[in-house]
């Protein structure tokens, strides 16, 4: 679980599983909650595992003041999310001083690939 309060995870639903040296997981349990009009999962729930996961992984690898912010990210969807367990596996590609890209495989619970997103992020020094 989680070593930090994540009010936003909380609200939609997911669970930050691991994140240590530039790796994260989250995860989702299906819910009705979390489908969209045609019965599947919406994809802003999927973008929004692979946002946090890139975030959880590059905050792992930050020093002691350093916070990241979201510049970007790019996904594509390659089949519905449908019942079941949702997992976003994210890892460092890329971690300069300024910046970071990072990469997010969503699988289902029979580890097909759900989506895949790369994101860059800001380094920030805590104000």
């Amino acid at each position: 679980m989680s070593d930090i309060e994540h009010p936003f995870a909380d609200l939609i639903g997911f669970a930050v599983s691991d994140r240590n040296e530039g790796y994260c997981e989250t995860v989702l349990e299906i819910q009705d909650k979390h489908r969209n009009p045609h019965g599947v999962v919406h994809g802003a729930v999927i973008y929004a595992l692979a946002d946090t996961g890139m975030g959880g992984a590059l905050t792992s690898k930050l020093d002691e003041g350093q916070i990241c912010s979201t510049i970007e990210i790019k996904i594509n969807y390659f089949r519905p999310g449908v019942s079941g367990r949702i997992s976003c596996q994210t890892r460092i590609v890329n971690k300069g001083k300024r910046t970071a890209v990072l990469e997010s495989d969503v699988l289902d619970d029979q580890a097909r690939l759900i989506a895949k997103a790369m994101g860059t992020f800001m380094i920030l020094e805590r104000l």
